[in-house]
């Protein structure tokens, strides 16, 4: 049987061995490797109040006393800070907002205008904050695309875009 098996198998030795050798991430595991490889930052929390604790300490480290939202599901997390919640952008805020997918393979950030309204990207602060569950992870963007058909059956969200890029500062 080996010599059939040997005579049939046309890979040599050495690309099984790496082939035995690629590890297969998780699409979170994915996502969190790219995006950081790409300049982003991204902490895990299990909980709202670990949310809330997480962006206390950032706001704090960079010196941010407002942060601007279109979502007034997210004005909560700085109901007991003195960080102003704006609706809308003014320079040194940052971007606070949810997304409508994390795509895996590409660490992009998929938006709509249920997150941004009528506005474009580039019109946004330099700064985003993303709170996004694992739940929005998905492979690549076609997946992504399809979960908002699929989730926004009757209306179609418009002005779907993403961010690809990111900067370290």
């Amino acid at each position: 049987m080996n010599f059939f098996k040997n005579i049939f198998n046309s890979q040599k030795p050495e690309q099984q061995k790496n082939e035995s050798k690629k590890v297969e991430l998780s699409l979170d595991d994915l996502f969190v490797q790219s995006f950081v490889n790409k300049g982003g930052k991204f902490l895990y929390c299990e909980t709202k109040e670990e949310i809330k604790e997480n962006l206390k300490k950032k706001f704090k480290e960079n010196n941010w006393s407002s942060v601007f939202t279109l979502s007034k599901e997210l004005e909560p997390y700085f109901s007991d800070t003195k960080i102003d919640v704006l609706n809308t952008d003014t320079p040194n805020s940052p971007f606070l907002t949810t997304c409508e997918h994390l795509i895996a393979e590409s660490a992009d950030i998929m938006f709509s205008s249920n997150q941004l309204g009528s506005k474009k990207l580039n019109t946004f602060p330099d700064n985003f904050i993303v709170i996004a569950t694992t739940s929005q992870i998905v492979k690549n963007t076609g997946q992504g695309l399809t979960g908002i058909k699929v989730n926004c059956k009757g209306s179609l969200p418009t002005n779907i875009s993403s961010i690809k890029n990111y900067k370290i500062i």
